[in-house]
């Protein structure tokens, strides 16, 4: 399979075509206008060196000096109305001109050309004269071997000036397409390296200077070149989150598989009781839970990841949604003497997913009770924003979120206190997943001591991507 030309050969091809193109047009145009001057100016010299000899026939009133004329490459002739021959110069003694029918029937000086089988190619001027009260016709042919041997001239000298007009035009696009070029095979090398070391295992995944002459440009070039930088730095952030993920979860998911091979190994150990079995199956069931949840709350994000997080479009009324969440977890907030308030309303009609919402507002829920501590109260209110969405808002009494932590309590197993790992850290980073895929924002305050709130503006129906359409 024969190898295609690269850009740099092909932008080289085609600069030298069209400039090729340009430069045979414009000296073809060139040609044909010194062409035609030559042939104009070769027809005006030739009916001025006719005049004066008509004016002498007409006032010596014969034309007997023509028949000693003797001009190499000049020739002449005289000859009635009717064609017959008064007079011709000793060159054509024996050969006559083969003059065209009406050559003699002219009425004004005329030019003319003809291909004599004798003679070659000449150029003619018949002039009407008067021979002593006697029409007659003077004909004078120039040979036209002059003409052709400076047309050739004119031919060569533009052609030459074509080839190398040609080659430097060639020479000229070979430096530029590659001056032009250098900075993206620099670009290209400089993204080669920096793949390279994302392969390289262990590597730091730092930042790395663009090469010289790409940083700051004002074109085109330096505008892909920060496009590859952007590209790259959110690259290496994807990179690092994603080591990140990995480390965490497999942090996660050690302690459960930790506790389960464990207990696992004390009951293969030896006999035990009846009691001792169910305490270790209990512990056990409490860990695949933990693991399930963990593996469910991976699933989900990596279903909002690639953008297949579908939402279905049903009508609901979304204060009963928020009732069911918060008769769910209420069961546990009693185990913790916690009271959860609500301020829902008056039925809020809505269009929306009733799963993805229950599951939305349960984090929400499920957070505060862990959080908020024995005797406290969490607070749950239901606003409609005139027929645009609605506003749900969850406060809590908890030890509130330290300023420095409010950015990053939605990223995956991110831990703001030690209590965090009873979580797996998904919690939150599933709730605004979930937001996110019903086209909603979360809002966060909080203040230390004092609690938190967390507020989901949903918009009036979810984003059409995100719907199931089965």
């Amino acid at each position: 399979m024969r190898r295609p030309l690269g850009l740099r050969t092909r932008m080289m091809l085609l600069f030298c075509a069209v400039v090729g193109v340009l430069l045979a047009a414009s000296f073809g145009i060139l040609y044909a206008w010194q062409v035609h001057d030559i042939h104009r100016e070769f027809d005006r010299q030739l009916l001025g060196a006719s005049a004066p000899l008509a004016a002498h026939l007409v006032t010596d009133g014969h034309a007997r000096e023509i028949n000693r004329f003797n001009i190499p490459g000049e020739y002449f002739e005289v000859l009635s109305p009717n064609g017959r021959v008064l007079a011709r110069s000793l060159n054509l003694a024996s050969a006559p001109l083969a003059l065209p029918r009406g050559a003699t029937a002219v009425r004004q000086p005329t030019v003319f050309g003809i291909d004599d089988p004798n003679q070659g190619y000449l150029r003619l001027a018949a002039v009407p004269v008067m021979l002593k009260k006697t029409p007659a016709i003077l004909v004078l042919g120039m040979s036209m071997l002059k003409l052709g041997r400076m047309q050739g001239e004119l031919q060569s000298g533009l052609g030459l000036l074509f080839g190398l007009s040609l080659a430097v035009m060639a020479l000229v696009s070979a430096w530029y397409v590659r001056r032009s070029l250098r900075p993206i095979i620099d670009l290209t090398e400089h993204t080669s390296q920096l793949a390279k070391r994302l392969e390289t295992p262990g590597s730091l995944l730092s930042s790395r200077p663009l090469p010289r002459g790409l940083a700051g440009r004002p074109d085109e070039i330096g505008q892909l070149a920060e496009a590859f930088e952007e590209l790259w730095e959110r690259m290496r952030t994807a990179v690092g989150q994603l080591r990140q993920f990995v480390s965490d979860a497999s942090h996660e998911l050690r302690t459960p598989l930790a506790v389960l091979r464990g207990e696992t190994d004390l009951v293969l150990s030896e006999q035990r009781s009846e009691g001792e079995y169910r305490q270790a199956l209990q512990v056990i069931q409490d860990e695949l839970g933990q693991l399930s949840r963990i593996v469910d709350g991976l699933f989900t994000l990596t279903l909002a990841d690639a953008g297949q997080l579908r939402l279905a479009r049903e009508p609901l009324y979304l204060n009963e949604v928020l009732e069911e969440a918060c008769q769910l977890a209420e069961v546990r907030a009693r185990g913790k003497n916690i009271s959860i308030e609500r301020a829902l309303g008056n039925e809020l009609p809505y269009q929306g997913d009733e799963t993805w919402l229950r599951q939305l507002f349960l984090s929400f829920l499920d957070n505060a009770v862990k959080y908020s501590p024995s005797g406290t109260h969490i607070r749950v209110t239901l606003e409609g924003r005139n027929g645009a969405g609605a506003r749900v808002g969850f406060a809590d009494q908890g030890p509130g979120i330290a300023p420095e932590h409010l950015p990053h309590i939605f990223e995956r197993f991110y831990r703001a206190g030690a209590d965090e790992a009873q979580s797996g850290g998904l919690g939150l980073a599933i709730a605004e997943a979930i937001a996110r895929a019903c086209g909603g924002t979360i809002e966060c305050s909080s203040q230390l001591g004092a609690g938190s709130r967390f507020t989901v503006n949903l918009p009036k129906v979810p984003p059409e991507s995100n719907l199931n359409r089965n």
